[in-house]
């Protein structure tokens, strides 16, 4: 049985206000569908090495954030990667986190697994 999950509007929101409420940034780089939008997660320590992740399901039907390999991630080639996707998936939310750690970030993304 898939369990239900948050709309993807909400996971966004409760993603930026939980990053927010320890002093990171969030930031909407496109919005999506408010209610099944997938979601496309840029996360970032002090502004470095930007790591792609997405959520996917399990054959369990729970879901996890895994990392997109893209080889070397640098800035434009994370933003070639999200934008593209963004024009066969328009429906796509793409959010940008900054965050002060990796374990930070760690605790964002299991925050709404």
């Amino acid at each position: 049985m898939i369990e239900p999950r948050l709309a993807s509007g909400l996971q966004i929101s409760a993603l930026k206000r939980l990053a927010e409420a320890e002093g990171d940034f969030a930031t909407v780089l496109k919005k999506g569908d408010a209610i099944s939008g997938a979601i496309l997660l840029i996360g970032q320590v002090r502004g470095t090495d930007p790591i792609l992740y997405e959520r996917y399901s399990s054959l369990d039907g729970q879901s996890a954030w895994k990392s997109v390999d893209l080889g070397n991630s640098s800035d434009a080639l994370v933003r070639d990667y999200w934008k593209k996707r963004a024009t066969r998936d328009p429906d796509l939310w793409v959010l940008e986190l900054d965050v002060a750690s990796g374990a930070r970030l760690d605790g964002l993304l299991a925050a709404l697994n």
